[in-house]
């Protein structure tokens, strides 16, 4: 079933609470200081039983121009608007910026109440109804119902009740997909119970006892109970309007303007890019590094203004840009704001957010401004793959994918296995977890390995290669996982690079030696060839060479990092060719038997004790072979 919450909006004083309390028999004025002067100040809550048998939740906001913050922060998740006109004043000041305020926000269906229609005549009605249609006709209410009502005799109230039912009935469904999310907008606290919040469920299913995380303090909580319209439930959904105890949560640990949802569903961010429309009303152009008010969910946040796609914003303007803020925030990509001018303060423009964790911009950047045209546009194949593309370098998981692409994506796994046929990204196969990488990223990465590479080459001709670290920490950095760094040096090895056991080179290069050096060469080889399983020393090998030691010492290095040497210990190397026949005997041996002993190694390779259980050593370091007790079985 559809959950709806109704909102009203317009001008102080124009009936917006007396209506509620004339539908509901509610007040949803709370505070003494409400009562006392007779305006709506905070937000209002309260609940609407439609004669189809629907409870619709209300948000109730104040109409005056001190408290647009509130009014902004209850009417981000409502489904339909009463925008409220008193038919002895007609369409105000506060009702034009709340009317630009609900276009912002992408609020699709409202209806026009023209209340206090008891202290007009007809022709006097007639005209203010006629003066609203006219005054509407460019926004999203130009066919909206006009209602006349009178919240004193209750006249027209039946047909406004009745057309709010119709309309609920023609909504658009909420996400129920992506994770719960809950801004909220009142905190307190309930004896013996603890700290409760409120807030507009505005996407996914939250359930008792689920774990949630409150953004964006990073307070890690439980859920300990749901109240949907001061009912008890086990499960809320989208649309509705929950009262959430978190479990183990001071009062003073949460405020409005926070968000609750699962933990690690969202990313804390001090930017945000955004599609700005700038209001034609606008007092004056938006420049550069403006500071604004910006409102998000239940939040109101102050930040600079950075354009991306031109010098300034003209009001009537669209623009692409990047908010700079002073305090992180939490969003998702499709996400509606307003912005308002620092001082004085005016409802100057809104729009989107493209990209919820952005990197810091430049003005005037192509791929920048092509990226956000193409987020803008939505797609959710264009989306996975540009979230892919742009965080690529934190190789993301799945779950990581959903959540830095904003708007929940119903069939990501389908979407992935499209962009894996065209080759647009690459799986990594991990044990904890699959990551995914965009192709441009390892082209990237080959570039600069070859760069490397080359320059390392050039400097060091006699050196196989680049340590396996230096390699690591230059192209990569420190940071990165062992098994994704290896799963990425297999990629790279396909085409751009070879491997010695801790060693990188450039896949076509070759160490020259020049006549002298190839001698030694060759002697060295041989050396360990004639010595098979009981070779020489490497440091009694290299004096043996007399004056020609220290380039004896560069060509050993040389034939170690290139793995025509293998190193089993300090003090023995075998031969490539030698390491691979011990190795190969082993496997036989074992595929045979079920096991080995160091004795029987040691006779199979025709060798001491002491170099057989040196070799058998590094097979298990290597995972080749694992002892238990004396013997030897195939890892």
């Amino acid at each position: 079933m559809q959950h709806v919450i109704i909102g009203t909006a317009g001008h102080i004083d124009h009936g917006k609470t007396t209506l509620i309390k004339a539908l509901t028999g509610r007040d949803t004025d709370t505070l003494k200081e409400e009562k006392e002067r007779g305006i709506s100040i905070n937000l209002g809550f309260t609940y609407f039983d439609l004669p189809s048998g629907r409870r619709a939740g209300i948000i109730d906001v104040p109409g005056h121009e001190r408290f647009i913050k509130n009014m902004l922060a209850g009417v981000g998740g409502i489904d339909i608007v009463l925008l409220v006109i008193a038919a002895d004043e007609g369409v105000m000041p506060q009702t034009r910026e709340h009317l630009n305020i609900l276009e912002l926000l992408d609020i699709k269906k409202g209806i026009v109440v023209i209340s206090k229609k008891d202290m007009v005549d007809e022709e006097w009605l007639n005209m203010i109804a006629e003066d609203i249609k006219k005054e509407f006709s460019t926004t999203f209410l130009k066919d909206a119902p006009v209602i006349p009502v009178s919240s004193v005799t209750g006249e027209g109230l039946d047909n406004l009740t009745k057309t709010i039912d119709a309309m609920t009935m023609d909504l658009e469904n909420r996400d129920l997909i992506t994770d719960f999310r809950i801004p909220i907008d009142r905190v307190f606290t309930v004896s013996g119970f603890g700290t409760v919040v409120t807030g507009t469920l505005i996407s996914g299913i939250v359930n008792e006892g689920d774990e949630c995380e409150v953004y964006t303090s990073g307070i890690k909580t439980r859920i300990r109970g749901i109240q949907v319209h001061e009912k008890s439930v086990k499960t809320a959904y989208a649309g509705q309007r929950v009262a959430i105890n978190l479990a183990g949560v001071k009062i003073g640990e949460v405020k409005r303007g926070d968000v609750v949802s699962r933990p690690g569903a969202m990313i804390n961010s001090l930017m945000i890019d955004c599609r700005l429309n700038y209001l034609k009303d606008a007092p004056r152009p938006l420049k550069n590094r403006d500071r604004i008010r910006l409102y998000h969910g239940t939040s109101e946040i102050l930040g600079r203004i950075v354009i991306l796609d031109k010098e300034i914003v003209n009001p009537g303007e669209s623009a692409l840009i990047q908010v700079r803020l002073e305090s992180p925030i939490a969003a998702r990509r499709g996400d509606k704001y307003v912005i308002r001018s620092y001082s004085p303060m005016h409802t100057i423009g809104g729009g989107t957010i493209l990209e919820p964790n952005p990197v810091k911009h430049k003005y005037f950047d192509k791929n920048v401004i092509e990226e956000l045209l193409l987020k803008e546009k939505g797609d959710p194949v264009d989306v996975v793959e540009q979230t892919i593309k742009m965080n690529s370098q934190l190789y993301p998981l799945k779950e990581d994918i959903i959540k830095l692409s904003g708007k929940g994506i119903a069939d990501i796994d389908s979407i992935i296995k499209k962009l894996l046929r065209e080759r647009k990204i690459i799986e990594i196969l991990l044990s904890e977890g699959n990551v995914y990488i965009h192709n441009d990223y390892l082209k990237d990465i080959k570039s600069r390995a070859i760069k490397l590479l080359n320059e390392f080459h050039k400097n060091n001709p006699l050196k196989a290669g680049i340590s396996k670290e230096e390699f690591k920490a230059k192209i990569f950095g420190k940071s990165i996982k062992q098994k994704i760094f290896d799963a990425l040096i297999e990629l790279l090895k396909v085409d751009t690079l070879k491997t010695g056991e801790d060693v990188v080179w450039r896949i076509d290069f070759e160490v020259k030696f020049d006549n002298s050096q190839m001698e030694i060469k060759n002697k060295i080889i041989k050396a360990f060839n004639d010595a098979k399983f009981q070779p020489p020393k490497p440091e009694e090998l290299m004096k043996s060479f007399g004056k020609e030691e220290k380039a004896a010492r560069i060509v050993f290095n040389a034939l170690v990092d290139m793995g025509i040497i293998i190193k089993i210990n300090e003090d023995i190397y075998l031969t490539s060719d030698n390491f691979k026949e011990a190795k190969e005997s082993v496997i036989h041996f074992i595929g045979a038997r079920g096991e080995i002993t160091a004795a029987e190694f040691r006779d199979l390779i025709g060798s001491s004790r002491k170099y057989a259980i040196s070799i058998l050593e590094y097979f298990d370091s290597i995972k080749l072979t694992k002892r238990i007790g004396d013997k030897r079985v195939m890892m």
